[in-house]
């Protein structure tokens, strides 16, 4: 699920190394590096599922080129946006592709587990978060970038959420997307510092176990948490043909710009 949904405009930029990419149905310009991690499904998701509304503040951590904050502004207008990025390359990349859409971001180049001082002044509404998935144990990839987006260095699970809850406001929400074999750790590292949880099941096919999960929070709240019913992306099951087969929340969530309902779910 995290790679092959993006909707190419053009296979190359006027950069030999990068492409652009077009998300949410075109509304989204995207450069990114034809070598190294390429934002797909899973960023257009995440940002799907962060309820903000106009004049809210949002935060992501490890922002990349800016996938999923991009999307959020494609969907909701008049946000304060923030990225924090360690990676010079995605960081310059975000600053590009805010520009190409028009968004203002606030980008912030540093680490999770030391973030500048400007950022730890701030609180925010909403802090989105799409970790490493692999730990670091892991084999690397051989391409140094890629690895160091997939695969986790210095800071896991507990310390990517921990930031996230340290950046948020008494009360503020947090969303994150990983793999759903991760979930134990999700669920330890939000024990007794955040409530209202919310499990969400990514499901690629009707029938078939879910491989990601969505998961929101809320800081400092003792709300009983939920686990949901899964969203399934794909009709039928198998990819029979040289098209999309989204099912019909999934073409509207990924092409029509329309947010995950969670309620919905649950019906």
């Amino acid at each position: 699920m995290s790679a092959g949904t993006s909707e190419p405009a053009s296979p190359r930029s006027a950069d030999p190394e990068l492409r652009e990419d077009r998300l949410l149905g075109g509304r989204v310009r995207l450069l990114q590096p034809l070598s190294g991690y390429r934002a797909a499904t899973d960023p257009v998701l995440l940002a799907a599922a962060v309820p903000a509304t106009p004049g809210q503040s949002v935060l992501e951590l490890g922002i990349g080129a800016g996938a999923a904050t991009l999307c959020l502004a494609a969907r909701v207008g008049g946000l304060s946006l923030a990225g924090l990025e360690i990676e010079p390359l995605y960081l310059g990349l975000a600053a590009r592709n805010a520009a190409l859409n028009g968004v203002e971001i606030s980008l912030v180049e540093g680490d999770i587990a030391a973030p500048p001082p400007e950022l730890r002044a701030r609180s925010f509404d909403h802090v989105i978060l799409n970790p490493p998935y692999h730990p670091s144990a892991s084999p690397p990839s051989p391409v140094a970038v890629r690895d160091r987006a997939h695969r986790e260095g210095g800071a896991g699970i507990d310390d990517w959420i921990g930031a996230a809850l340290a950046r948020a406001r008494p009360r503020g929400r947090i969303a994150l997307i990983h793999r759903a074999e991760r979930l134990p750790e999700i669920l330890a590292a939000l024990t007794d510092r955040a409530g209202a949880i919310e499990v969400l099941p990514l499901a690629a096919r009707e029938g078939r176990d879910a491989k990601r999960v969505i998961v929101r929070a809320r800081k400092g709240v003792r709300t009983p948490s939920r686990l949901l019913a899964p969203l399934v992306l794909h009709e039928g099951q198998a990819h029979l043909a040289d098209q999309d087969d989204f099912t019909r929340r999934a073409r509207a969530i990924l092409r029509d710009a329309r947010p995950i309902d969670f309620e919905e779910t649950s019906r």
